[in-house]
Parts: structure tokens; C-alpha cells; sequence
């Protein structure tokens, strides 16, 4: 493995590394390929699944334009129970933190990536160990995330002890990255100085996700959507997501022919959403399984508007990213969350969305049968969604920040 005997180099610690899996995981691909191209010496410590088949077994190490991938063998229980999720965590915690041990040297940049959670507690040890510079990449806050979902899954004590060990790992790194402001605000209540504390968006790719007219959709025409006005929703249908505000404008619009709810994507409350959508007699509804990226900005692009949500106990700790996509697609997106919210002032800020309040169905199918009503406002909106992201949510801006950090921590990572 020549990667060991390079010079400093900057280590991604991650549980999934692969450009056709979730929407985090290709973000960290784009970062990684992208950080190489521009010279970084660019290492990943990942597993050897995949994030929609943890019964995969990539290969153990892989050399791919310019990224050094080191794959390490975890449990494979999968996602489908909370025991067996945990039985994967542990297994990559330890996994990871023991070639991290073999792989890092005095220099290194190690950053670790919030999956699995509090993987950065077992990451500082190693950079404490060895001398290297701790980066934390948080796409959410644990075990906040986990008390808001399942509420007395841990006793106490273990949150305090967890929630303590969390913030030691965070006052320890160099650098703490967070994807909005109510994060920042956490990290800061939480005593992480603010000079330690960046905020990088995520970002979708707009120059692969780009506008495309309904009409030449053929996600759309494959599900005979035709001239329907389509509300969408693309990504991971989690715990941390909120559905029966949708379930209930649903409900409100049944009467109505014109609308139509496309899903796309799976998750945890996916067959709960699919029994309320059967138990109520809605047949509006339609569900389709992630689409590989190539077919991303069709998909997208088969929709008027799409949705996005978050329990709005959770805001602060978790930002979707799924709207980013959504922008980059020139669609308007209507937030279900806190409308204070990052996302929710996003949206209205911009004029490139609208948000509602969680549980607010009639508001929700007010504002359907408002935008659906209104072609010229729904276009000014997908305009405007559009130019947001190319001048806010692309990699080349989250690239040109993740350089300008590390060049200033870790300046011997590049070598030009």
C-alpha cells in the first residue's frame, strides 16, 4: 500500500464511500475526488458495504482517481432493526479505529464523518495517539438525534456520558464542520469555540442535476402522470422526517383529480407511510424505489414542486439534504418543519419555497392548491430555486471552502 509511505495526507472516516449511493455518501465521493484533483493526498477508511446492501463486499483496498479507499470488514446486519444497526456501528467503530492506527501518521488530517455516530470519540483517540489533526464533518448531532427519535432507548446517565465524550472530541479538533446555523448555535451552547467551527453547506451537482421541463420527464411519463400537478418527494424516508401532515393534505385533496404525490425512496417509515396512504383510500399516491444518480435530475424533474421534512425537535441537530438537489433541479420546495429553520428560512428568504408548520395539513393543502393555481409564481420560484443553488449549493463552493481550511490547518496535505 504505497499510500502509507506518502507524505501527510487528509483521511475521511466514513461507514459508506461509494458515488452511486445516498445523498451524503456521493458527497463525500465529490468531495474526495474533487480535494485529489486539486492535489490534496486523499485517504478513505470506509466499509466494504454498500448503503443500500449491507450484505456487499467490496474489495479491501482500492487506488481510484487519486482517492486511496481502505475498506475494513464490519458486521452486516443492516438497517431493518436498532440491534442490528448497533451491532454495525460497533463493529466499524472498532474496525475503522484499528486501521487508523496502522494508516495515520504525525501531520495527517483525520476527518471523521458523523456515520456511524460518535465515530469522532473514536477518532481523536487515534489522532490524539499519533499525532494527527482531527477534522469533525457533522451531518448530525448524537446522541441528541437518537433521544428526540426513541425517547429512553439509553438511560440518563449513558446520554450524559456520551453527550460529554461527543464534546471533548469536538473541543479537541481543529475544526468542526456543520451544515447550518442552528447547528453552529448548538455546537457554540455547547463550548466549542466559534473559531472552531465552520459552517459548509451541502450541495448537490449542478451540472448533472439541471432543469428539465415536466413535460420530458420520463419518470413522469413512465407513471402516467401526464398533465397532473405532481408533488414529489426524493430521498431517505426516515424517522427524522414527518409524514402525516402530507397524509392529511392528501386527505383534504382526494377530491381533487388534478394532484398527484410521487415518492421516491425507501426507509424506516416507508411501509407506514404506504399502510396511512391505504387505510385512508387515497390512490393519488406513487411510490418508486432511489434512482441511480444518472436518472437523478429526471426523476426530480417529474415533479411541480417537492417536499421536504423534519421533526422540528430535531432541528439544529439534522439539516435535510435533499433540498439542495431540489433547487438544483429548478423546483420549488414546500418545507414541513419548523419554519424558523434553516431550511424553512432558506425557502422564504430566497422566495424559492414556502414552509408549514408540523401537523398544519390544511396550511399544507392551502399552499398545494395556491402554487398549483399559479403557474407564473411556480415558475418565478423554480427560477429562483435554480439560481440559488449555482450560486450558493454547488461542490465548487463547498470544494474552495473544505481547501482554504485545510490549506490553513494542515498545509503540507497538498502537494501543489
Amino acid at each position: 500500500m504505497a499510500d502509507v509511505e506518502a507524505g501527510p495526507r487528509v483521511v475521511f472516516v466514513n461507514r459508506y464511500f461509494h458515488p452511486d449511493q445516498s445523498a451524503t455518501s456521493r458527497m463525500l465521493s465529490d468531495l474526495a475526488f474533487r480535494l485529489a484533483a486539486r492535489g490534496f493526498r486523499i485517504s478513505v477508511v470506509t466499509s466494504r458495504q454498500l448503503y443500500e446492501n449491507p450484505r456487499a463486499s467490496l474489495p479491501p483496498f482500492e487506488q481510484l482517481d487519486g482517492v486511496t479507499i481502505h475498506r475494513v470488514e464490519t458486521a452486516q446486519r443492516g438497517r431493518s432493526n436498532l440491534l442490528g444497526r448497533a451491532l454495525d456501528y460497533s463493529s466499524f467503530h472498532v474496525a475503522a479505529g484499528l486501521r487508523l492506527l496502522k494508516l495515520t501518521r504525525r501531520g495527517d488530517v483525520v476527518v471523521a464523518k458523523t456515520d456511524p455516530p460518535l465515530i469522532s470519540i473514536v477518532v481523536c483517540i487515534v489522532a490524539r495517539l499519533r499525532g494527527a489533526v482531527l477534522v469533525n464533518w457533522l451531518q448530525d448531532l448524537f446522541p441528541e438525534v437518537a433521544s428526540v427519535l426513541t425517547p429512553g432507548i439509553l438511560p440518563a446517565w449513558v446520554v450524559r456520558l456520551l453527550t460529554w465524550a461527543r464534546n471533548s472530541s469536538l473541543r479537541r479538533a481543529s475544526m468542526n464542520v456543520v451544515l447550518g446555523d442552528r447547528m453552529r448555535c448548538r455546537l457554540l451552547n455547547a463550548g466549542i469555540r466559534d473559531s472552531r467551527i465552520r459552517i459548509i453547506s451541502n450541495w448537490a451537482d449542478t451540472a448533472t442535476v439541471v432543469p428539465q421541463d415536466t413535460r420530458l420527464s420520463q419518470t413522469r411519463s413512465r407513471h402516467g402522470l401526464g398533465d397532473r400537478f405532481v408533488v414529489g418527494y426524493s430521498g431517505n424516508l426516515g424517522r427524522a422526517h414527518e409524514f402525516d401532515t402530507l397524509v392529511g393534505a392528501a386527505r383534504l385533496l382526494r377530491n381533487v383529480p388534478r394532484f398527484a404525490f410521487l415518492i421516491t425512496g425507501s426507509g424506516a417509515k416507508a411501509d407506514e407511510l404506504r399502510e396511512s396512504i391505504r387505510a385512508e383510500g387515497i390512490e393519488s399516491f406513487y411510490f418508486q424505489g432511489y434512482q441511480p444518480a444518472e436518472l437523478l435530475s429526471d426523476s426530480l424533474s417529474a415533479a411541480d414542486v417537492h417536499l421536504v421534512s423534519l421533526l422540528s425537535a430535531l432541528e439544529g441537530l439534522i439539516v435535510p439534504s435533499k433540498v439542495y438537489g431540489i433547487l438544483a433541479a429548478g423546483r420549488p420546495a414546500v418545507f414541513v418543519g419548523d419554519p424558523a429553520g434553516d431550511v424553512g428560512s432558506l425557502l422564504t428568504t430566497q422566495e424559492c419555497g414556502v414552509a408549514v408548520a408540523v401537523g398544519d395539513s390544511a396550511r399544507l393543502a392551502a399552499d398545494l392548491r395556491a402554487l398549483s393555481a399559479s403557474p407564473e409564481r411556480l415558475r418565478a420560484m423554480g427560477l429562483k430555486a435554480r439560481e440559488v443553488a449555482v450560486s450558493r449549493y454547488t461542490s465548487e463552493h463547498a470544494v474552495a471552502a473544505w481547501a482554504g481550511f485545510l490549506g490553513d490547518i494542515a498545509p503540507d496535505t497538498a502537494t501543489r
